[in-house]
C-alpha cells in the first residue's frame, strides 16, 4: 500500500501542573508516526478535537506539528510531545494529519481517538 502511516500515541497525566479546585487537568503525550508505505509522504497540517466529559469540545486545526513538517521516507518515524489541558478529569482526543506523498497526492493519515484521564478515574 503506498499510502500507509501508522500513529502511535502515548498519554500521561501531569499531576504537578492540574488542579481539580480551579477544574485544569494537563496531559503530555508522544506521538509516533510510522510510513509503513511504499512512498515518502510529508505531514503538513494537523486537525484535533479535544472534548471533555462534560462534552465541552475544542477543535484545533494547525501547520505542521510542535514547528515542524516532518518527510517520512519508507520504514521512518518521526515521534514529538505537546500537551492538552482539559476541564475534567477524563477526557478525549481524535484527528488526522493532513499529509503528502512523493508523487504530490494528498491524503489523511487518521489518528484513531484516545484517552485523557486523571489515574484512578473511571471513565
Amino acid at each position: 500500500m503506498k499510502n500507509n502511516i501508522n500513529i502511535d500515541v502515548k498519554v500521561n497525566f501531569i499531576e504537578e501542573q492540574s488542579s481539580a479546585s480551579i477544574n485544569q487537568y494537563t496531559f503530555a503525550y508522544t506521538i509516533t508516526i510510522t510510513n509503513n508505505g511504499s512512498i515518502g509522504a510529508q505531514l503538513l497540517t494537523r486537525r484535533w478535537r479535544i472534548q471533555d466529559e462534560t462534552g465541552h469540545t475544542e477543535d484545533v486545526i494547525g501547520e505542521g506539528v510542535v514547528g515542524e513538517r516532518p518527510h517520512l521516507l519508507p520504514g521512518e518515524s518521526y515521534q514529538y510531545s505537546s500537551g492538552s489541558v482539559i476541564k475534567t478529569p477524563t477526557g478525549t482526543m481524535k484527528g488526522a494529519y493532513g499529509m503528502v506523498n512523493d508523487e504530490g497526492e494528498r491524503f489523511e493519515a487518521d489518528i484513531v481517538e484516545f484517552i485523557l484521564s486523571e489515574p484512578y478515574t473511571l471513565h
